[in-house]
């Protein structure tokens, strides 16, 4: 029994005696937020209805598509394309039966708010016309056009 009362004893000394440090490490976590903008939908229409050319006037048009920026995106530069019809610098609908054009004109006003991130969309207003004197020697018919909208943070 003496025996084994010495092994008790020297196998506590050893664990005790053992030295065991402990140590640490520093983790940095990082990440970063995007700054982007969207539009909160794929397309939009600006629809001047029916032009008549027996009542010649300026006929005006309106679009209102929502967008977003990331919050703190400072800027919100938007710019419209011109169209698959251009001449020069002139967007023109065109009737794809006569093939004939009608030029107009857009102007993108973006509303004053600041950006907040998807949860709070902003409105684009979009004016548009179409001279009188641009449609009334047309041919009847259905004109469009297709025009690129690039929101830029």
């Amino acid at each position: 029994m003496k025996s084994l009362t010495i092994l008790t004893s020297l196998a506590l000394l050893a664990l005790g005696g053992a030295a065991w440090a402990a140590d640490t490490n520093t983790l940095t976590v990082t990440a970063s937020v995007t700054g982007t903008c969207k539009f909160s939908a794929a397309a939009s229409t600006l629809n001047f209805g029916a032009l008549d050319p027996s009542t010649p006037v300026a006929v005006n048009g309106s679009a209102s598509p929502q967008f977003w920026c990331t919050k703190g995106v400072t800027t919100d530069l938007i710019t419209a394309g011109l169209g698959l019809n251009p001449a020069g610098s002139t967007r023109q609908m065109k009737d794809s039966v006569s093939l004939e054009l009608i030029p107009y004109s857009l102007v993108l006003t973006p509303d004053g708010a600041t950006n907040q991130g998807p949860a709070s969309p902003r409105t684009l207003n979009i004016a548009g016309t179409v001279a009188a004197a641009d449609y009334t020697g047309k041919a009847a018919g259905n004109y469009s056009d297709t025009v690129v909208l690039t929101l830029n943070p």
